[in-house]
């Protein structure tokens, strides 16, 4: 028997693409700046299938490239040639939901807006929000510790997970499907596979935790002179709601622009036009006084000088469209032209410092070129994206990359930042891996990833230079 036909029988009829046309979607990532190749795209629906798989691979050393949602945009999904993908698109099933234990058990391939919804469903939250949220799955954001709007208030994809169930690269199955929160049994290998991008194994099921269900928001939008101002009202927000913000957003003028410009529903809701705007939201599972509190924040910061204006949503209709300023931006950039994205963090306290020293570097280097500095200052993780002058042709700016990236990656790294703060590693930010971390914490992941994947047939090409 081939090993496509033993492939086939695994998974069953109509779940082994082999095909140019069928394959296709799985071999280019969301920005279309790699694309890859394989020997066949398989789609498992359950674990045992999954480890049948990889021991097949195993048989015929055969690379494996897991694949959840493909959307990243550090090409972490994309195949290698010759390489088998592993979607696991089919394996999509909520397993458990426990209001009393406050956790949910999924299957990789479920939808990160599937788990919300599951979690909703029994009065909780899930609280991992980002943009593709539709369409990521949640193995993805496990392997990649996606980050998102929320991490200010609940932490990092690791920070919710309990347990995971993980198909090794021999094809042995680890089921470490618990849902404790204290298990001090020696090493806690849950978090080698966190952030791994499925370099060290396929994550097939997870336990996360869920919180109580908010029961008040209070949302506004607060028009600043500059990214300082924001770690003001961020502090004062914090302290007077006791510790309730739930995301802290920074928006600059000409990311407000480009939106109204390609976004619909995204308007400027103030009658003067301001350097940077600045959305918080605060949320309680207790209903009663988050408003208040937010407005007396805005009121002081208006009397002080340290906000011009500030918008409150009264409705969720306003809330909506308050968001959509925030969420509109990386839209609108995709419609502007070539974009160079740096998903960079420093301390919190030094964001505005960053962005002060970034900008005039890059402006220097490329005249014309167009700051476009936004995201979530309130952990410290700007997405410093800078978009190509007007009229300038797109090939010609992207060609620029590597050397917009060193500029802005070595003041981060100068800073003590990171240079992949939320979209992890992939291939696109292998080599600056060699640049920005030291060698003794490279031979430390060299050594686990040979301990773990010795023939290195897990995702091939990623992370490591």
């Amino acid at each position: 028997m081939s090993l496509l036909d033993q492939l086939a029988a695994i998974v069953g009829p109509g779940n082994l693409l082999n095909t140019a046309a069928d394959m296709a979607p799985y071999l280019v990532e969301e920005r279309g700046l790699y694309h890859g190749s394989a020997v066949a795209v398989a789609r498992p629906g359950t674990t045992a299938e999954v480890a049948e798989l990889v021991k097949a691979c195993v048989q015929d050393s055969i690379a494996i490239v897991p694949q959840g949602g493909n959307t990243g945009l550090c090409g972490g999904a994309v195949p290698s040639d010759g390489a088998l993908v592993i979607s696991t698109e089919r394996l999509n099933r909520i397993r458990a939901v426990d209001p009393v234990d406050f956790t949910l058990t999924a299957e990789a391939g479920c939808v990160l807006a599937s788990v919300q919804d599951a979690a909703a469903e029994v009065g909780c939250l899930f609280p991992l929000s980002l943009g593709a949220e539709g369409s990521c799955r949640i193995g993805g954001n496990l392997s990649t510790n996606a980050g998102g709007v929320g991490v200010l208030r609940y932490g990092n994809t690791r920070d919710l997970v309990l347990g995971l169930e993980v198909v090794l690269p021999d094809g042995q199955v680890w089921n470490g499907l618990r849902a404790l929160r204290k298990d001090n049994t020696g090493y806690d290998l849950k978090h080698l596979f966190v952030g791994a991008e499925g370099t060290l194994g396929i994550i097939t099921a997870c336990v996360v935790k869920l919180f109580p269900a908010p029961r008040e928001t209070a949302t506004a939008l607060v028009a600043l002179p500059d990214p300082a101002a924001a770690l003001a009202i961020l502090g004062a927000a914090r302290r007077a709601s006791g510790d309730a913000v739930t995301a802290c957003e920074l928006v600059p003028r000409i990311g407000l622009e480009i939106g109204i410009a390609h976004v619909p529903g995204v308007r400027d809701p103030f009658d003067a036009p301001h350097p940077w705007v600045l959305l918080v939201e605060l949320s309680s599972s207790r209903p009663g006084g988050l408003k208040d509190a937010l407005e007396s924040v805005l009121t002081e910061a208006l009397e002080s000088g340290t906000a011009h204006d500030a918008v409150l949503a009264q409705s969720e209709d306003q809330r909506r469209a308050l968001w959509k300023i925030r969420e509109g931006v990386p839209e609108a950039q995709k419609k502007e032209g070539g974009s160079i994205k740096h998903d960079v963090a420093v301390a919190t306290s030094r964001v505005p410092e960053m962005i002060a020293r970034c900008t005039p570097a890059v402006e220097a280097a490329l005249p014309g070129v167009r700051v476009v500095a936004f995201g979530h200052i309130g952990d410290g993780n700007i997405h410093f994206n800078l978009s190509q002058p007007v009229g300038a042709d797109k090939a010609w700016f992207i060609a620029h990359w590597e050397r917009m990236n060193r500029i802005v990656h070595d003041i981060v790294a100068d800073m003590g930042g990171s240079v992949s703060a939320e979209h992890g590693i992939g291939m696109l930010k292998r080599h600056e891996m060699a640049r920005y971390k030291s060698a003794t914490e490279l031979e430390l992941m060299r050594r686990i990833k040979n301990a773990i994947d010795p023939d290195g047939r897990l995702n091939p090409g990623k992370i490591l230079p």
